[in-house]
């Protein structure tokens, strides 16, 4: 298993301490460092900041569709990659419908024939076998009315890789299908090995559409955050990720539309997530953490006294993630990766 370093998005500001993990992260040799956005900072500024100074490759997880065109994504795609010396993975994904209708003011229906359509174009870009025409039913180029004047364009650029890395974030068994259909990797959240035999066979179900790839598995990424926290108290570990478990379970969507709860529903917690998001929604957030029971912690993550995560760590070992990805303090990075390398 690689590892990689996992920034995320930023809360009110800059976080303090990222300069000391990714020189950390440097210095150990990981792989990839990667940068999100939700709807505050972007994903594509900090990763070509920070990264100008690493050897690592450098990946969005996730940079939203809704945030840019397709040929938007592209140019900074490409872009990213001519900087980088072809280090840049390009993560996507849909988001959820608060955020792309109420931030982004896109309509939020048909997400996966949406992401389709997306990727085509983007791989027009990056192939520039010639100006970029797509005729779908969410994206039309040129553009169908306006001013009429439109004109099929090929990208001044010419891309470093025609083949540049595509991965999709993806939680639903559709949606994860789907990445095995047609990108190179898939950008799991909140994974748990309990659930591995029921996304290797949606990913086996994406591979089998597609005859180019009979490989399946080999070549394809899996890049999931691990999250570690070790330490004698268990309890104490839980509570440093029930309050983040509490927010995605609970408020991170409406009911009924909230697809990280989804996960946690089919690992078997679904009394327990509908209770985490009355009391979420109800404003109760104190609650709604102490809601997030243990088992269901250490379904998703690492945590406990040393043994128990070194034995624990080999069932993670045995999944489909091919790269782990660590966050929290700098220290911890060294004893965390020789667990799960």
């Amino acid at each position: 298993m690689k590892i990689g370093l996992n920034t995320g998005y930023w809360s009110s500001g800059p976080p303090g301490d990222v300069h000391e993990r990714i020189a950390e992260a440097e210095r150990l040799g990981f792989d990839s460092m990667w940068t999100a956005e939700a709807y505050g900072s972007d994903c594509i500024s900090p990763l070509a900041w920070w990264g100008a100074g690493t050897t690592m490759r450098l990946g969005t997880a996730i940079m939203q569709l809704s945030a840019r065109t397709p040929t938007a994504a592209a140019m900074a795609a490409l872009t990213m990659d001519h900087l980088s010396g072809g280090r840049f993975i390009l993560g996507l994904g849909a988001s959820g419908p608060q955020v792309v209708e109420g931030w982004y003011g896109q309509p939020y229906p048909r997400p996966l024939a949406r992401t389709r359509e997306y990727v085509e174009i983007v791989r027009d870009v990056l192939r520039r076998e010639g100006p970029v025409v797509h005729d779908g039913d969410q994206y039309q180029l040129p553009l169908v009315g306006g001013a009429g004047l439109g004109k099929a364009l090929k990208s001044t650029v010419h891309p470093l890789r025609a083949d540049l890395p595509i991965m999709l974030a993806a939680e639903g068994p559709k949606n994860v299908a789907l990445a095995a259909e047609i990108a190179d990797g898939w950008l799991p959240f909140w994974f748990s090995p309990k659930a591995d035999a029921y996304y290797r066979e949606a990913l086996a179900e994406g591979f089998a559409r597609d005859s180019s790839r009979h490989g399946g598995l080999d070549g394809f990424e899996v890049i999931s955050t691990v999250p570690v926290i070790i330490g004698d108290d268990l309890e104490g570990c839980a509570d440093f990720l029930r309050p983040m478990l509490a927010l995605y379970v609970g408020g991170m969507g409406a009911k009924g539309a909230n697809f990280h709860y989804d996960v946690f529903a089919r690992l078997g917690y679904e009394a327990e997530c509908a209770r985490i998001q009355e009391l979420y929604l109800d404003g109760k957030k104190a609650e709604a953490i102490a809601a997030v029971p243990l088992a269901l912690v250490e379904d998703v993550a690492l945590i406990g006294p040393l043994g128990k995560v070194i034995e624990e760590a080999e069932v993670w070992k045995s999944t489909v993630i091919t790269t782990a990805l660590l966050g929290g303090p700098a220290f911890q990075f060294e004893q965390i990766a020789e667990i799960l390398s």
